[in-house]
């Protein structure tokens, strides 16, 4: 286990990067610079607007993980607090990779200090990642419903009955987790580690805002499109889908490459000058302007942490003379 934490996840970034980077220069290799500036410079000042609040609005949503997890743990903890952990949290796993151990340092050291234990912090983290899961499964069971279409974007000559099976199974796997859920079913246990069915209500809320952090996510992207090529916001979504999801599963720091790769794969017509304007665009809002933000959070966080130890410590002492 230890062996695998240490060099197997590393090692299957390192790869996804190597790899993608090759796809990624046969893609890019005609593509000048001047075309990139001028597809930036043709987004709208509204558009650049819109893409705004979806960052902000996807942001928004992710703390509702946090929130929900607490919920489902019977914790209560200020906002402001649970969002900048959340934030945090996003932005450096998102970009460092290996979300779940990176994001996990984070929310330990956070959590911890507010009273949960390890085994609390532990189970948020799993309740998080779960939800995130949920929300890729129940956009892509709907995104294939209503576009069956959708994998031959990725997979030539695929039929439109898979693009339904694919969708209807995924919507079962929603299905299947409600129903464990009102049903009360036995919670996945793990040795001491024990996960337990959400209660109903918070489930109703996880597929509502778990969908919500994706589709705003997948918005930053769209409305960074020209209009005239744009292939319209459902099969945006559903190739974000796919390609976000395949970004994290690579442990790539942040998803480098493999976001790009499958979106030049899905929409190989399009012009690939304004498609990358497109996606540094939602790598510059959603991943590297939130990273900046969130080391300044950790250095706030971790000045207060220092200032009450040595206010305990002056204390200690200041009892001691007594």
């Amino acid at each position: 286990m230890r062996l695998t934490k240490d060099y197997l996840w590393p090692l299957v970034g390192l790869i996804a990067v190597t790899f993608s980077i090759w796809l990624l220069y046969h893609q890019l290799r005609d593509i000048s610079m001047d075309d990139v500036l001028f597809s930036l410079h043709a987004i709208t000042v509204s558009h650049w607007i819109l893409a705004v609040c979806c960052t902000v609005l996807a942001f928004s949503a992710l703390a509702g993980y946090d929130l929900m997890a607490l919920r489902h743990l019977h914790r209560r903890l200020p906002f402001p607090f649970v969002f900048a952990c959340s934030f945090t949290t996003y932005s450096v796993a998102h970009n460092i990779g290996a979300s779940v151990l990176s994001g996990a340092i984070i929310r330990y050291r956070a959590y911890t200090s507010k009273g949960l234990d390890g085994m609390e912090v532990g189970v948020l983290i799993a309740f998080c990642s779960i939800t995130f899961s949920l929300a890729c499964i129940f956009l892509g069971g709907i995104s294939l419903i209503l576009n069956p279409q959708l994998l031959s974007y990725f997979i030539s000559d695929f039929p439109i009955w898979g693009g339904y099976t694919v969708g209807v199974c995924l919507l079962a796997i929603i299905t299947l987790y409600v129903f464990g859920s009102l049903r009360r079913l036995k919670p996945l246990q793990i040795r001491s580690f024990k996960v337990e069915y959400p209660r109903p209500p918070i489930v109703l809320a996880q597929l509502v805002i778990g969908p919500l952090e994706v589709l705003a996510a997948a918005g930053i992207i769209y409305f960074a499109l020209p209009a005239e090529s744009n292939p319209g916001y459902l099969i945006v979504l559903g190739i974000f889908v796919a390609s976000f999801s395949a970004a994290m599963l690579s442990h790539a720091p942040g998803g480098l490459g493999v976001l790009e790769v499958l979106f030049f794969l899905a929409l190989p017509d399009m012009d690939p000058a304004a498609l990358l304007a497109a996606l540094l665009v939602f790598r510059f809002l959603y991943l590297l302007i939130p990273f900046a933000i969130s080391l300044v959070f950790v250095l706030m966080f971790e000045r207060s942490q220092l200032l009450q130890r040595l206010k305990k410590a002056r204390q200690l002492i200041q009892s001691g003379h007594h």
